[in-house]
């Protein structure tokens, strides 16, 4: 039973909560979509370019590949850090978090979840799911002040018209 859980939260828990975040993007009206789609593209770029960055310069074998351990999902080849997964999550969290403190705290924690069950599943090292929770909190940031700054400077170009 205990192997099952650990499975689905590492293979499938992931599915739900970027649902319950499309759910929460649709479902409130008066949502800041401004922040919402911060918190979508940080997530992103977090994944695809910082994680990938990263993992172009720092090859690190996952658990499984070093240990002659048995994953109990199935294998990837890849570097394991930072974990995408984590990335991803946690600056989808972050996002989620600046918008609505609880149902922030609740992606976090799930985001969390899905880290550790990657890690009992043998994909992932413990750092793996920090460094990603780095690069995801990272990504946000970066990114919310870039576009914040573009949106401040556009109101300004255009009322000084």
């Amino acid at each position: 039973m205990g192997d099952l859980i650990i499975i689905f939260s590492a293979q499938y828990l992931s599915y739900i909560l970027l649902a319950a975040f499309f759910i929460l993007f649709f479902k409130n009206r008066s949502a800041n979509w401004l922040i919402l789609l911060i918190s979508l593209i940080s997530a992103l770029v977090s994944r695809f370019i910082f994680t990938e960055l990263i993992r172009f310069f720092y090859f690190r074998p996952r658990p499984f590949m070093e240990q002659n351990i048995h994953a109990l999902i199935e294998p990837i080849q890849s570097a394991s850090f930072p974990s995408g997964h984590a990335a991803f999550f946690f600056a989808l969290s972050a996002g989620v978090y600046s918008f609505n403190k609880k149902a922030g705290i609740w992606f976090f924690v799930v985001s969390a979840l899905i880290g550790l069950a990657r890690v009992f599943a043998g994909v992932h090292y413990f750092s793996d799911i920090v460094g990603g929770l780095a690069v995801g909190l990272f990504s946000f940031w970066v990114i919310s002040f870039l576009i914040s700054n573009f949106v401040k400077k556009s109101r300004t170009d255009y009322s000084s018209r």
